[in-house]
């Protein structure tokens, strides 16, 4: 049971496999994809919002459970809870995956200028759309 893998959809820097890897996680299954009706806002990190007609674009990556809690049991992730979402991805297949984001939207003045410009060089490297790395 270990072992199991559960997707999970990334949308922020741990979209990049690489940073996963540096975090001792093996990724597996990698697919791009997007959730409808969730806006990006990057706060001290990245966070989801609701919002009608929006659209959070991310990765969705196979974990395991120890994997998981890894990621999020350190100081400033452990407040991210896990949401059920359901991704599309850019193939057009609809998957079930956990999303962990802040249960409560951060001060609106709270901003992360290096977070961002990070985030923009993932998401360019992940051949996701200029457009959407502008929005960051």
């Amino acid at each position: 049971m270990a072992d199991k893998q559960v997707d999970v959809f990334f949308y922020g820097l741990f979209m990049d496999n690489d940073i996963l890897r540096g975090q001792q996680v093996l990724p597996a299954n990698p697919r791009r994809g997007y959730v409808d009706g969730l806006a990006l806002r990057i706060a001290h990190r990245a966070l989801l919002i609701a919002r009608p007609g929006a659209r959070a674009y991310g990765v969705v990556f196979g974990l395991t459970h120890a994997e998981i809690d890894r990621l999020y049991s350190v100081p400033s992730l452990e407040q991210y809870r896990p949401d059920p979402v359901l991704v599309r991805t850019l193939e057009g297949t609809e998957v079930p995956a956990l999303c962990y984001n802040l249960p409560q939207e951060p001060a609106p003045e709270e901003h992360n200028p290096e977070y961002a410009a990070r985030l923009r060089a993932v998401v360019t490297k992940l051949g996701f759309s200029k457009e959407y790395a502008d929005l960051i």
